[in-house]
């Protein structure tokens, strides 16, 4: 009886600990020697975390949960939790190279050297892209006119801009060139490797994926914040997305050619 009252104290808390969110501690291991910002999320609560320099990481989990694991030079893969993972020290995750690697590559980022730091633009000043800059142009507020103050003040060439369409227009550029700097920021994160080996989008559909995926509020509000992390997970489900609508198009196309 002693013993069995024993060997119930000792996995009570393991049995207990899997059956709720309890942080597990891993390592990522591959023949890459890149194991830094590997990406760990688990689906079912969509939190995430990145690796260290040495492909360490720690997320919450609990039995069944499914954990997947992305980064642009490794071959994605998903684990699912077991309940005797949550007994061991380090939880192993083997993950296949992608792309040959250059032997050694040094980058420095120098982070707090910018143009507000040279003193070249003053703090807190206000930047425009250029299509911001027509648009700012266009409700110029230098020239007052008397018979306009009822209108708030409006400019002169603001309102001729307004009554004939121009700034509407310069409106839809801001947008556009707001999508197109979006695409550009996707493509420095994202190698277009990662997008036809990874999320299995055909070479020829990329151009028009990164279409798609501006158009997404969920996808420009996690680049907007900065978090990769919701970003990778995102575009994840995105691809999904999109490559069923490319296969339905091309079913349309070949019933109609019938």
């Amino acid at each position: 009886m002693a013993k069995q009252l024993l060997l119930f104290l000792i996995f009570f808390p393991i049995i207990v600990l899997s059956q709720k969110d309890s942080p597990i501690s891993g390592k990522v291991v591959s023949e890459s020697s890149l194991l830094e910002g590997i990406h760990v999320i688990n689906l079912a609560t969509r939190n995430g975390v990145v690796t260290d320099s040495r492909g360490y990481f720690q997320i919450n989990a609990k039995v069944s949960d499914t954990i997947q694991f992305t980064a642009i030079n490794l071959k994605a893969i998903r684990y699912i939790i077991k309940e005797s993972d949550f007994s061991k020290d380090l939880l192993l995750i083997k993950m296949e190279s992608l792309i040959t690697e250059l032997e050694e590559v040094d980058i420095i980022k120098y982070k707090n050297i910018n143009a507000v730091a040279l003193g070249i633009v003053p703090a807190n000043q206000r930047t425009y892209t250029p299509a911001e800059r027509k648009l700012a142009a266009a409700g110029d507020f230098k020239w007052y006119s008397p018979l306009l103050i009822p209108l708030g003040g409006m400019s002169v060439d603001g309102l001729i801009n307004s009554i004939s369409g121009r700034t509407s227009m310069l409106k839809k550029e801001v947008v556009v060139e707001r999508k197109e700097m979006l695409q550009a920021k996707t493509s420095d994160y994202f190698d277009r490797k990662y997008f036809i080996e990874t999320l299995n989008i055909p070479e020829d559909y990329v151009d028009g994926f990164l279409f798609y995926i501006v158009e997404n509020e969920r996808y420009t509000r996690a680049m907007k914040d900065k978090n990769k992390t919701m970003a990778t997970f995102i575009l994840s489900e995105l691809a999904t997305e999109y490559l069923k609508l490319k296969e339905s198009e091309l079913l349309k196309i070949k019933q109609n050619e019938k």
